[in-house]
């Protein structure tokens, strides 16, 4: 596991999970969601160990995951927080652009949000991100508390699954449009 000395690679325990997770989804034909790599510029190696000791971020980046879902073009950010709600501040304006353009295009933009505090993980749709960010603005409340997701999007470990988040898309999807048929 890589390990980032800055604020780069938090979350990255429930990114494995979720990484792990994609490669079952892969197998079993129910998805394919790739990682994006965030580029990074090398300034300093080391040549004994061939590591990189000093880098930085080269551009911002959009969201984590990227992919499909039969037929369904998704984007999602993983957030972690050890609070009892997801500060704004952890969701930055390049992401909630991105997303925005994401959506409009008919895409399934979203988050996963691990709440160590509560040990609970959950798919917070882009409406309701961008409802909160933009009641941040305009001087509201500045986090998602955990006590306000959807149950019905709560992301559990379920067989081969370790945080089975096609079932939280999934009643997602039925909320959106109660005539959509299951994934699954």
């Amino acid at each position: 596991m890589a390990y980032w000395n800055s604020r780069g690679l938090r979350g990255s325990t429930l990114e494995e999970f979720i990484n792990l997770t994609n490669e079952e989804y892969l197998k079993h034909g129910l998805a394919v969601i790739q990682k994006l790599p965030t580029a990074i510029k090398p300034i300093q190696l080391d040549p004994e160990k061939r590591v990189i000791r000093l880098a930085y971020f080269e551009q911002k980046s959009t969201v984590d995951y990227m992919g499909n879902i039969q037929g369904i073009p998704v984007c999602f950010d993983v957030k972690e927080t050890g609070k009892q709600s997801l500060p704004i501040s952890n969701i930055h304006d390049h992401q909630m652009e991105f997303m925005d353009q994401f959506s409009r295009q008919n895409g399934l933009a979203f988050i996963i949000v691990q709440f160590t505090a509560v040990d609970r993980c959950f798919l917070l749709p882009f409406e309701e991100i961008k409802r909160y960010w933009n009641a941040a603005k305009e001087g509201g409340r500045k986090s998602i508390p955990w006590k306000a997701m959807n149950e019905a999007y709560e992301i559990k470990r379920e067989g081969l699954f370790y945080l089975h988040y096609l079932r939280a898309v999934e009643a997602y999807l039925v909320d959106c449009n109660p005539e959509n048929e299951t994934m699954e």
